[in-house]
């Protein structure tokens, strides 16, 4: 097997807006810089695109050098200043409680008017992600992006609804299914699959709008409901860092 790094994307908050890359550095943590902050309600659960799909028009940028955080919102507006915390709160994220600091400034109150509700944002220890301990990144093969759109009946499916670290040229249609255990050389960096991602109602919304606009829950369970895989609706792997280092779009990927 021979690919080809297609895309890289990350997220400074999980559920805004993806980040398209040209290049990132790869940490035993994952993609540096990905999804280093998260939203949560009055409750103090997490809160993403899933039950706010807006969220995913706010562009949000982190220079973490200058600890800088910028959010742009669709009218054009942006917010930019320095993160400072104050403050830390046991965050219930998909039913873990993880324990986090609460960055003081204009964020909150800013996306908590465009959202409609009441959120905070909080600073996670580590990767905000929903295997936070094994799945340090992800990868999909733009094979299988062709076979889901060939079922749906459309051109193409954008590979952001995914929200994908790093999709991969040059694969069969779910070849990378078959990568688990294995190691895998993309870039400087190596990885090893630990599971499938399986797949829930984000997938289903436009990643410019966060509007849903394309059935491909319905459509994963058409073909992909009895597939073995460690979640169900599988689609893509999560992978642990064996080795750090950089990768530029374009990189080789390879099994070894």
């Amino acid at each position: 097997m021979s690919g080809r790094v297609a895309w890289i994307s990350h997220c400074p908050v999980k559920g805004l807006s993806l980040r398209q890359l040209d290049e990132c550095q790869v940490t035993e943590a994952g993609v540096a810089g990905d999804r280093q902050f998260f939203l949560v309600d009055e409750n103090d659960r997490l809160v993403n695109s899933k039950g706010l799909g807006i969220l995913q028009q706010i562009v949000p940028r982190y220079d973490d050098q200058a600890e800088l955080l910028t959010l742009t919102f669709p009218d054009g507006t942006t917010l930019s200043h320095h993160v400072h915390l104050n403050g830390a709160l046991d965050a219930q994220f998909w039913g873990t409680s993880v324990h986090v600091r609460v960055v003081e400034g204009p964020w909150g109150e800013a996306i908590s008017d465009f959202a409609g509700c009441d959120l905070r944002l909080v600073r996670a220890p580590g990767p905000a992600t929903d295997r936070m301990r094994s799945g340090a990144t992800t990868l999909l093969g733009t094979g299988s992006l062709r076979a889901i759109a060939r079922l749906l009946g459309v051109e193409g499916v954008d590979g952001r609804r995914f929200r994908m670290n790093f999709g991969v040229d040059g694969l069969a249609e779910h070849e990378e299914d078959e990568w688990l255990g294995r190691r895998v050389r993309i870039g400087r960096a190596v990885v090893v699959p630990q599971g499938n991602v399986g797949r829930c109602a984000v997938t289903t919304q436009n990643p410019e709008t966060g509007e849903p606009d394309l059935d491909t829950l319905k459509a994963l369970a058409a073909y992909r409901r009895d597939v073995q895989a460690t979640e169900p609706l599988p689609f893509g792997v999560y992978a642990a860092v064996a080795e750090p280092g950089r990768v530029r779009l374009g990189d080789p990927v390879e099994l070894f």
